[in-house]
């Protein structure tokens, strides 16, 4: 279960001790890749000819990967005040929705063919910046106390962050120059775990249509898993200059109360494909050890620099 270590040489030196046992009988656990809208990322990719010529940097603008959790961590200081949320949230379950968002189509859903097509384009991703990351901490509110104050974290004068928002650039012909923005936080005010894959505005649009925002798809993982379109329209009526942004909506949870099916929990999914020894929805050490390249060098000049969070 992640995190695998702490920064890339404490993840190969996990790789080298898990080595030694035969590898069909590890699985690399991230449970974000068991979750339902997760996991349809593929197939809303791959299955919908519409989306093909968009998904790339000629239409897409930027790409959001958002965590929200309204909790602090109760009672968790003494792993979190280690780790922070660079390495509890974004180094794992964020950057594993970002590749499969970003990665080409594998040659079949296999989880040789899905993790070598993850592999190729966590490869691509150029290190952190330590200019390219914004960290925080949580202070006293109205509903709770600050980050210092709870009694799991020993370290009065922790520079531990909570929030940390990032941007990453994959060196590839389909997505350079789009950033794609990296979001963690605890002790928010939502609960919310999303994808936002935001489009360039139209080119060359009509004078009436230049004020129009630009189209947005959002994949919301939880709660109420729902994946829609923000799109322009006409505003009922008589006049056809009005025009108003609205939501194409596909609501998952809505669909599965109605069709009377429960969607699996991901440690349930998970547990039960460790059972039939299939590893598609698992990480792969070379997919670990990728991820730490990316993420150790801000990380570790972060921590020298011992600068306070906002």
């Amino acid at each position: 279960e992640k995190p695998f270590g702490h920064d890339t040489a404490s993840c190969e030196a996990l790789v080298a001790d898990l080595a030694r046992l035969p590898g069909r009988d590890v699985f690399w656990m991230d449970h974000y890749l068991g979750k339902e809208l997760v996991m349809n990322l593929l197939i809303l990719r791959f299955a919908n000819i519409c989306f093909g010529s968009l998904w790339n940097r000629h239409a897409v603008k930027a790409v959001q990967v958002i965590f929200k959790e309204e909790r602090g961590i109760e009672g968790r200081g003494g792993y979190f005040d280690q780790y922070g949320i660079i390495r509890d949230v974004m180094q794992n379950h964020l950057l594993q929705m970002m590749a499969l968002v970003a990665m080409e189509q594998p040659l079949s859903l296999s989880a040789e063919h899905i993790r070598t097509e993850k592999l190729k384009v966590l490869q691509a991703i150029a290190p952190l910046a330590a200019d390219d990351v914004v960290l925080g901490q949580y202070s006293r509110s109205q509903v709770g106390c600050g980050y210092l104050e709870e009694p799991s974290v020993r370290n009065k004068a922790s520079c531990t962050e909570t929030f940390a928002a990032a941007v990453l650039h994959i060196d590839n012909p389909r997505w350079a120059g789009v950033p794609f923005v990296l979001k963690a936080a605890q002790a928010v005010t939502e609960n919310k775990v999303e994808l936002r894959i935001q489009f360039h505005g139209v080119p060359g649009a009509v004078a009436t249509l230049r004020s129009c925002e630009a189209n947005e798809l959002v994949v919301r993982v939880q709660p109420e898993e729902a994946i829609y379109w923000k799109v322009q329209s006409k505003v009922p009526g008589l006049r056809s200059d009005q025009v108003e942004q609205v939501r194409m909506d596909l609501l998952y949870s809505r669909l599965a109360r109605k069709l009377e099916r429960k969607l699996p929990q991901a440690y349930e999914r998970l547990l039960l494909e460790v059972i039939a020894n299939d590893h598609s929805h698992f990480v792969s050490p070379e997919e670990q050890l990728e991820a730490w390249r990316i993420f150790t060098p801000a990380l570790h000049h972060l921590r020298d620099a011992k600068l306070p969070p906002h």
